[in-house]
């Protein structure tokens, strides 16, 4: 079988650069912009960090987990890796594109693989007007924050704030509160992924908030924009039989 060309990229712990001097003495290390496959050796918050720093280029990335939950990665191997990269199923995500406005003006866009969030900042409730294609759908919602995530991202954070876990082919965005005080039941809505999600900051002096997309911070917003960047696509690589998609289901029994 012949061996396409990997590029080893690891985390800065101690087990995932221990794994890329093994790996690459073993299989070779070729430029990242050669590559035909990109393996990433940490957890899941370096798998996101590797989507966004190679989503330029064309290779998918297969991860190995050296990292805690390794929700997105596979198990960690050394033999048979090529056998493995060969079989492997790919998933496809596309992730979300933040355009956030600052109270002095400024305005900074990032995308997001999981989710977009907004928290408050200080000891008060967050209060937002709550706006999907232009229209009012809430206002205010009184909260400690809010998220638009994606179906990839449905496991993390939003699994935690109670939202839902979507399928990964579903073509449906979740928009899930954080510790909701008006309206007090409300447990958020699922929206289609057309759909264009404005968060507006009401009195935004008194109860400042920060969007966060991924790991890219803005504080004191006083709008977010929130869509899905189609142009934008994301392919990971899957052992079979433990895939994105069986994952997801997986945990919804767990």
């Amino acid at each position: 079988m012949p061996q396409p060309g990997l590029h080893f990229a690891a985390d800065v712990g101690e087990a995932a650069r221990r794994a890329l001097d093994r790996l690459v003495a073993r299989y070779g290390q070729v430029p990242v912009e050669q590559a035909d496959v990109i393996v990433a050796l940490g957890g899941d918050g370096f798998m996101l960090a590797t989507l966004h720093a190679t989503q330029h280029l064309p290779a998918p990335v297969y991860g190995m987990n050296r990292g805690t939950v390794g929700f997105l990665m596979n198990e960690y191997r050394e033999d048979g890796l090529i056998e493995r990269i060969a079989a492997a199923q790919p998933t496809e995500t596309r992730p979300l594109r933040m355009r956030a406005t600052t109270a002095s003006g400024v305005v900074r866009e990032a995308l997001a693989i999981n989710e977009v969030s907004l928290f408050r900042e200080g000891p008060q409730a967050a209060h937002l007007r709550v706006l999907v294609d232009g229209r009012e759908r809430m206002n205010p919602l009184i909260c400690d924050g809010a998220m638009v995530c994606t179906p990839a991202g449905s496991t993390a954070y939003n699994y935690s704030a109670h939202g839902p876990i979507i399928p990964i082919g579903a073509e449906i965005l979740a928009l899930t509160p954080v510790s909701a005080f008006r309206p007090r039941r409300w447990r958020g809505a699922l929206l289609p992924t057309s759909a264009v999600v404005c968060f507006e900051t009401i009195d935004a002096a008194k109860r400042p908030v920060a969007a966060v997309a991924d790991n890219v911070e803005v504080r004191d917003v006083v709008r977010v924009e929130i869509a899905q960047a189609r142009e934008v696509k994301h392919t990971l690589l899957f052992d079979p039989g433990h895939g994105l998609e069986e994952r997801l289901i997986r945990e919804q029994f767990s």
